[in-house]
This record gives structure tokens, C-alpha cells and sequence, in this order.
């Protein structure tokens, strides 16, 4: 697990420890020091910690005045014992939605597992986007049964056309622009 590192070829447009808005703006990463686990594994480094036991994310871009954010999971995302989305929600995107971000990709491909509880905070993160959405690229089929069990498949957009497996050739607004236009056909 340690050898999974988050996606990196975007940082000459954008990193989240250098923009005074993102909540994980000063952060320094020592690359040297591998001090967070899942389950008793080490994970990389530059994963940043949102306070879960076995939910980790990366900021990979953020466009203030498309108000849209790139967010890359990894680890375990367990609702059932550990409130993974709470702390996602309270510690990330409550944050983001007050710099005005209505529009969320989330990269779900190094999401091992998910289990499920209520759906609260998905209905308030949806409630508070009004006008945007909430899309996941690249989930796994199991992860996506789980959430369609939960019936989270209201709040969160995922499967079909959203399987993208080239997403990482694509700079990221072309990225944005793609994954916009297919949330835009589910919707009509």
C-alpha cells in the first residue's frame, strides 16, 4: 500500500499546500517518513490525512471561478465504523463550499472498500451544492454495488460513461469539461 501514491502530473497547475484557500494549504510532506497506516500498513506520504482511520484523499485541482475541485480517495471508505464521510464533509468539503465549489470529481479508483451507514451527509453535501454535482471516476464495481445498497446513487453520480480509464491524459480542464458534459446527459 505504501507504493500508491496520488496523481502528481497536475501539480504544475495546481497543489493544495500552496493555495491559501484549500484546507490543506501549508502542509509539508516529508518524504522520508512514512507516519500514516491503514490497518496497520503504511500508506504514501503525500496522501493527506482528513482525521479517518482509513480514508485519505489528495486535492488535485481546484478552478475558484469554475467553482469545481478534483478529489482523489484512497484507503477503506467505512461509513459503518469509522464515519469516513463525516470526516470527509467537516474536514474537506465544507470547506471547499465556502470558496463557493459546487462541483465535485471525486477519483474513486484506489477506494478498496466501502461500507455504508446512513446517508445524512451525503443529503447535506447535496442539499448545499444547489446547482452542481457530485460525480465519482473510476469506482469499482463492488464499491459501486455498496453504494447503490445505500442508495447513495441519489446523491452521487458513478458507473456507465463515468468508468473514464485515460482520465491522467487529460490536462484538467479538458478533464472537467469531459465529466461536465457527461453529467450533463444523465441529467436531461
Amino acid at each position: 500500500m505504501h507504493e500508491i501514491e496520488p496523481f502528481y502530473n497536475w501539480e504544475k497547475h495546481y497543489v493544495a499546500a500552496n493555495d491559501r484557500k484549500s484546507p490543506f494549504y501549508g502542509r509539508d510532506y516529508n518524504l522520508n517518513q512514512y507516519e500514516h497506516d491503514i490497518y496497520g500498513y503504511y500508506i504514501h506520504p503525500l496522501w493527506d490525512d482528513i482525521d479517518s482511520e482509513t480514508l485519505y484523499v489528495k486535492i488535485l485541482f481546484v478552478d475558484y471561478k469554475k467553482k469545481f475541485a478534483v478529489i482523489e480517495l484512497f484507503g477503506e471508505w467505512n461509513d459503518t465504523l469509522h464515519n469516513d464521510i463525516m470526516y470527509f464533509k467537516r474536514n474537506v468539503i465544507d470547506h471547499l463550499l465556502s470558496q463557493g465549489i459546487n462541483k465535485y470529481i471525486l477519483i474513486a479508483e484506489n477506494i478498496l472498500n466501502f461500507h455504508g451507514s446512513d446517508d445524512e451527509y451525503y443529503a447535506e453535501w447535496f442539499d448545499e451544492i444547489e446547482d452542481g454535482w457530485i460525480a465519482v471516476v473510476g469506482s469499482r464495481d463492488h464499491t459501486e454495488r455498496e453504494w447503490k445498497r445505500y442508495r447513495l446513487d441519489y446523491y452521487l453520480n458513478f458507473g456507465g460513461t463515468l468508468h473514464l480509464e485515460n482520465w491522467r491524459t487529460l490536462q484538467p480542464q479538458p478533464f472537467f469539461e469531459l465529466v461536465q458534459s457527461l453529467i450533463v446527459r444523465r441529467l436531461m
